[in-house]
């Protein structure tokens, strides 16, 4: 029987560590590699032209690595499910094979796309290699509910074998035993589109910052391990002003967009780390940042709700204010504090940001200053950030603003002194807000405070040329510190978690209720999940009745 493969590339896009793509090349005659893009999509979805930019540079890449090996990328306009199809027909497919997505929206398209494929009767196979584990069976091991906090999932995890190492990169020999049939007209068919032809305008555009494809970011993994002594001690919390600039060896982009596996990258650190016999200790080493990302993946994924506020069982309902001017000036950096504007203007002009520096953007836009949903903030990461995807990205909203994951309310991140212990003598500021480049050192975080003499010699006068702080920090600080404390106290009594509790059409709590009178037993889980979140408020006495209250789990 002829077998004549598609691999269909969405994330992982790659040719190391592509399990996927592995079977796609088993026993094939033919084989296609397929990226679907709708330029519909393009224009209307709310992700910037330097996450755009990115991906068509990792296409570009995928598409040169290919080549080297006599095949191609087809890069097909359209929707998946308008789209196979087609191509199931035209290209006499009997085999699809694809990456697994474990985010719920990716797991509805791809249960779709294998009952039509099934109909056509085509073979399909899909393979993990996104995560480093199965986060399903992380759940079973959770009595069969997501882990809420990050102690109880790495216990979890400890309890896991090792994950699976990579497969190596797919060779010449390989591609050999099958073809790719390239028609001479495939560019005018199949080629990667430009930005302008995607409906971005790129005058004045600046040179990108970060570079896609998995060429890149093997370079970057190998200058990342180059640097022995940086990876053995490191730890997050240590930031200095070299940190807040993107660096060669970043990679968060890559692992976002599958140009480089996450296995790879935990294998090759932890045979440096055992070369250089350093413990690893999560949180605070990088084997804890990778876990995070699997923490927020496990959260998520049997979540649809999980970036909203509305519907999602684990996300506290906080009353946040409504307030579109200043959301717009946050987003924009236009709030007044050089630290906060000079970190949104570094987002919206190279699409990253140093993982602290988002703390204190995102603190200073909820619970810190502005009082505003995390959705909001959610959405502007997803549109200028380069490795927000939608698991991590809401999940660190959530946990930032104190929405979910249990995060210490009272710790708030100051606009200005926290950026002056990292960087005192302001050359992140004069990096990114230029027209205060002339302030000296002791004013540059504050130049509202600075004389009118000094503003005037450093030919930048506040509430003229550099807006006036939006907020009096301590004040709102202190306000908004009271308002979550008032949110944490009304949820810590489980008799009133009614008020805080999403709406339900089938369960309501009711003043001087409990939670023994939840009949709705798809509630219980939810009510579990809170308890493991917010535990930490709960006296030993409460804990005790909330467990007695619940419904024994079957």
């Amino acid at each position: 029987m002829v077998v004549n493969s598609v691999h269909w590339f969405r994330k992982g896009l790659r040719l190391h560590d592509n399990p996927a793509l592995q079977e796609a090349l088993n026993g094939a005659d033919t084989v296609r590699c397929v990226y679907i893009l709708d330029p519909w999509f393009a224009g209307s979805a709310n992700v910037g032209i330097n996450r755009w930019r990115f991906l068509l540079e990792s296409l570009e890449d995928l598409d040169s690595s290919l080549r080297k090996l006599n095949s191609r990328l087809f890069v097909v306009r359209g929707q998946p499910t308008d789209v196979f199809p087609r191509l199931f027909k035209e290209w006499k497919v009997t085999r699809l094979t694809f990456e697994y997505d474990p985010e719920p929206y990716g797991k509805e398209r791809d249960g779709a796309i294998i009952k039509m494929a099934h109909e056509f009767g085509v073979e399909t196979i899909v393979r993990n290699s996104h995560t480093l584990y199965n986060l399903d069976r992380i759940i079973e091991m959770n009595n069969n509910s997501p882990p809420l906090t990050f102690k109880r999932f790495q216990t979890i995890v400890n309890r896991l074998e090792l994950p699976r190492r990579p497969l190596p990169t797919i060779t010449q020999q390989q591609m050999d035993r099958c073809r790719t049939q390239i028609a001479e007209n495939h560019d005018q068919h199949y080629s990667i589109p430009s930005l302008e032809e995607l409906g971005f305008k790129t005058e004045g555009l600046p040179p990108a910052v970060w570079h896609g494809g998995e060429s890149e970011a093997l370079d970057r993994l190998n200058k990342h391990l180059d640097r022995k002594v940086w990876v053995a001690n490191f730890e997050h919390p240590r930031v200095n002003t070299c940190s807040l600039f993107a660096s060669p060896t970043g990679l968060s982009p890559y692992l976002r967009f599958g140009c480089l596996s996450c296995r790879v990258f935990y294998y090759n650190l932890r045979e440096l780390y055992m070369k250089l016999r350093k413990r690893c200790s999560p949180p605070l080493s990088l084997f804890g940042q990778l876990l995070w990302r699997e923490f927020f993946y496990t959260a998520a994924t049997n979540n649809p709700n999980f970036d909203r506020m509305e519907g999602n069982p684990i996300c506290v309902q906080i009353p946040w204010d409504q307030n579109p001017e200043a959301l717009a000036k946050w987003a924009e950096g236009r709030t007044g504090f050089p630290w906060i504007d000079a970190i949104m203007t570094q987002l919206r002009q190279e699409g990253w940001i140093h993982h602290l520096a988002r703390h204190a953007v995102a603190c200073f836009l909820t619970r810190g200053d502005l009082w505003i949903s995390w959705e909001s903030g959610m959405k502007v990461f997803e549109e200028l950030l380069l490795d927000a995807d939608w698991s991590v990205n809401a999940g660190s909203w959530m946990w930032l603003s104190c929405s979910a994951f249990f995060q210490q309310f009272f710790h708030c991140y100051c606009p200005v002194g926290f950026g002056r212990r990292t960087d005192p003598s302001g050359d992140y500021i004069r990096r990114y807000i230029p027209i205060l480049k002339d302030y000296p050192n002791r004013y540059i975080y504050e130049p509202w405070n600075a004389p009118e003499s000094v503003q005037k010699a450093a030919n930048c006068v506040v509430g003229v040329h550099y807006p006036k702080p939006m907020i009096n920090h301590a004040e709102g600080s202190r306000l908004n510190i009271e308002r979550m404390k008032q949110v944490y106290q009304q949820l810590s009594h489980y008799r009133g978690l009614n008020k805080l509790w999403p709406r339900s059409p089938t369960t309501s709590l009711q003043p001087g209720t409990g939670l023994r009178d939840i009949s709705d037993r798809a509630v219980q889980p939810d009510c579990r999940n809170l308890l493991q979140i917010f535990q930490p408020n709960l006296t030993c006495a409460q804990k005790r009745s909330v467990q007695n209250h619940l419904q024994p789990e079957k």
